[in-house]
């Protein structure tokens, strides 16, 4: 067996985590899957999965060399595909996790366009606001909102999310308009907890360049978007939010928006990969299509 199909063998492998399932995706006995990846750690001297009765997963080394294996792997479908018309039409299917608001509100009405154009993509599309392995996970990307980790993951920044400062009318009635930040003393808010810390987040807002901080008082705190926008329509506080989770509610006339020189730094949007080299076309062109959605989607 050449080098080349050991390493589609391993990363079917890694993908699947699970050396039965990779090989009934390749089409070949549970024993070929195994001797070639045993070939394979003989060959590069170094033990790339561990094995477990219930799960196959890359080791450090593994994870590396899963990688570079990709990369190989691409550059020799890009020189097989080099003269064939097809080479021009992205094909096959692509995995992408999303933030759930995101997912439901923007990308999956969104997505018939984006089949449309490209018909010989399928998606697979998880909509979670869990932190997903890309390598563990068979993942080809994530989107990301919000300051990074180093993840050591590929980054592509795809623009920004503003936030807006808003208000029921009701709650606007009983408690007046804030006009500035100095103002907020006299306000109340609905309060946001972390879903995984649990730590209320501190109203925020820029100002001559400078981002400020400070804790409103409130007598709710709720840890989703949702319940966090059900309880500003409630009338019980201020609220700081993504300005695409509230655009019906403004237009509709169900939020105002206040404040409106002191909005909170926006959030970036960061589109995560594992290979800095040779994304495949039809991840090329997802990515494209998702930064120009986003840019025009969010206002």
């Amino acid at each position: 067996m050449d080098r080349v199909d050991l390493f589609r063998i391993f990363a079917r492998v890694v993908e699947c985590a699970s050396f039965t399932r990779a090989a009934d995706t390749l089409g070949v006995p549970r024993s070929s899957v195994s001797a070639a990846v045993q070939e394979l750690e003989g060959r590069v001297g170094a033990r790339l999965l561990h094995r477990t009765t219930r799960k196959v997963s890359p080791t450090q080394d593994g994870i590396a060399f899963y990688e570079r294996c990709q990369r190989v792997i691409a550059d020799v479908e890009d020189t097989e595909n080099l003269f064939r018309q097809s080479a021009a039409r992205p094909s096959g299917k692509l995995r992408i996790d999303v933030p759930g608001r995101v997912g439901r509100l923007i990308i999956a009405p969104a997505l018939p366009d984006f089949l449309d154009k490209f018909p010989e993509i399928d998606i697979d599309l998880g909509v979670t606001d869990r932190a997903v392995n890309l390598v563990e996970d068979s993942i080809d990307c994530v989107l990301r909102v919000g300051p990074l980790s180093d993840s050591g993951l590929i980054a592509r920044a795809i623009g920004e999310l503003p936030l807006l400062n808003v208000a029921s009318p009701a709650y606007l009635a009983r408690h007046g308009t804030p006009r500035t930040p100095d103002d907020l003393g006299d306000h109340r808010a609905v309060n946001y907890a972390s879903p995984s810390s649990g730590r209320v987040e501190d109203w925020e807002w820029v100002e001559h360049g400078a981002l400020h901080r400070t804790p409103l008082q409130g007598r709710v705190t709720v840890n989703s978007a949702e319940a966090y926008i059900a309880c500003c329509l409630a009338g019980l506080g201020l609220i700081q939010i993504p300005a695409y989770d509230v655009k019906g509610h403004l237009e509709a006339g169900e939020l105002v928006e206040v404040m409106p020189r002191h909005r909170a730094e926006p959030m970036p949007m960061t589109l995560l990969y594992p290979h800095r080299q040779h994304l495949s076309r039809r991840l090329q062109v997802f990515a494209d299509w998702l930064e120009t959605l986003l840019k025009g989607g969010l206002l």
